[in-house]
């Protein structure tokens, strides 16, 4: 990673992330000490609740349900999270609306001047950037989401009010080590003594129990997930009850974990952030997050979500075994070469009729003939194509109205069919009946 700062800032957001991309030659590098440094000649203090969400799937989801429901009862939120699917701005959040490019470029600039001869990654410099705009808003809290692992993640810069921490499971294993509990054990360092933790993993790595938060709140045991006959459901965090809640906006019958683990954090910040019950509910009816089981079409069914690992993979099986039984399931998929294919595989091979399959840009990428050889052995039918929108149109070319297309894998993936969606749906022959 070089450390030279620009000679000449750039001029808007686009040459910024240009620049950014080109000057770091390593895209992942973990640790805090740089990320402090310069965070401390920016001379920031943020005094407002922060509410750190880590694990390995369902943290974007439960950063959903946090900001909706704090903005349901009249907060003004930061919210940050990454990757994004189409813009950067997706990434910084502040009363609901992106933050302007004009805005993002000011916190850019403001970061590189203090950095100086300080090296900081892509991920580094956009996390100081989003907290240089959250500390300058007037906000009422703070909503982070890990990059990744946690210990070493730029946003563990801040003590966390509450950390979250959602199901963990094998990914990343290249920084986060070879074991569950190894990853636990990252995830678990956004924790802080005395501070509460939240853990939506109903059966959590040691690592994480052992942290030196207090209270622990794990689901299934100090907060559980009740459903309704009707539809509903109750949580139970302790002896707090909160009944007839509704059924949350993204669909999987996980997003209940998410909701309750976003419920029990703002429970336990409550002497900070009181919530009427109204906001509860309308936060869980309201959340949205793009790629999460996201349905973009009806006729025939279409579906987008971030599956990239086993673990995620195996949610979505689940979610497909929802869907009511009629016509073909069809897979579009390309994933990242440093994934478990043969996991991710596994647990889908019963979800799909047919695979088209592409191939990702960039070093990560990996060939697709090892996706190809994955499903081979796995006995599935598949077809490969040169890239994801070629796989996608491919699909919606030979889909029946009673089908349904699921497009999952990389956020690369789902970026791709979003952005084929907006400039092409008409001319790909997928008529959209929503």
């Amino acid at each position: 990673m070089m450390a030279d700062h620009a000679s000449t800032p750039p001029v808007d957001l686009a040459g910024w992330l240009a620049w950014l991309e080109s000057r770091n030659a390593t895209q992942i590098t973990l640790g805090l000490e740089r990320v402090a440094a310069v965070w401390e000649r920016l001379d920031i203090t943020l005094t407002l609740p922060v509410i750190t969400v880590a694990g390995t799937n369902g943290k974007g989801s439960t950063c959903a349900f946090l900001e909706a429901m704090l903005r349901a009862g009249g907060y003004r939120v930061g919210l940050y999270t990454s990757p994004h699917l189409l813009r950067y701005n997706e990434r910084v959040r502040m009363a609901g609306e992106e933050v302007s490019d004009a805005d993002l470029c000011a916190a850019l600039a403001a970061v590189e001047s203090a950095r100086k001869d300080i090296p900081l990654s892509y991920f580094e410099q956009g996390t100081l950037a989003a907290l240089w705009l959250f500390a300058r808003a007037g906000l009422d809290a703070v909503v982070l989401e890990v990059g990744l692992g946690g210990r070493l993640d730029a946003v563990n810069i801040l003590a966390a009010d509450c950390a979250v921490i959602t199901p963990v499971d094998l990914d990343h294993q290249a920084w986060l080590g070879q074991e569950r509990e190894t990853i636990g054990r990252e995830k678990a360092g956004i924790t802080r003594p005395g501070r509460p933790l939240v853990c939506s993993d109903p059966q959590p790595p040691a690592t994480v129990l052992a942290s030196p938060a207090a209270p622990v709140l794990c689901l299934g045991q100090q907060f559980r997930v009740e459903p309704d006959d009707d539809g509903r459901w109750t949580c139970r965090i302790g002896d707090a009850v909160f009944p007839a809640l509704p059924r949350p906006s993204l669909l999987g019958a996980h997003q209940y974990d998410n909701a309750a683990a976003a419920l029990a954090a703002l429970w336990q910040l409550r002497a900070r952030l009181p919530l009427p019950v109204s906001a509860v509910r309308a936060g869980i009816a309201q959340a949205q997050v793009l790629g999460r089981f996201q349905v973009v079409g009806r006729t025939p069914l279409r579906i987008l979500d971030v599956a990239h690992n086993p673990h995620a993979a195996r949610t979505l099986a689940l979610q497909m075994a929802d869907l009511p039984p009629t016509g073909r399931r069809i897979a579009v998929c390309a994933l990242l070469g440093d994934k478990d294919l043969t996991g991710v595989v596994a647990a889908l091979r019963a979800s799909f009729d047919i695979w088209h399959i592409a191939p990702l840009e960039g070093e990560r990428a990996g060939p697709v003939a090892a996706l190809a050889d994955a499903l081979r052995l796995a006995g599935c039918a598949s077809r490969t194509h040169i890239s994801v929108t070629a796989a996608w149109s491919a699909a919606c070319r030979a889909a029946g109205a009673a089908d349904t297309i699921t497009a999952f894998g990389s956020f690369h993936t789902i970026a791709a069919v979003l952005q084929s969606i907006r400039e092409q749906e008409t001319s790909m022959g997928c008529a959209d009946d929503r």
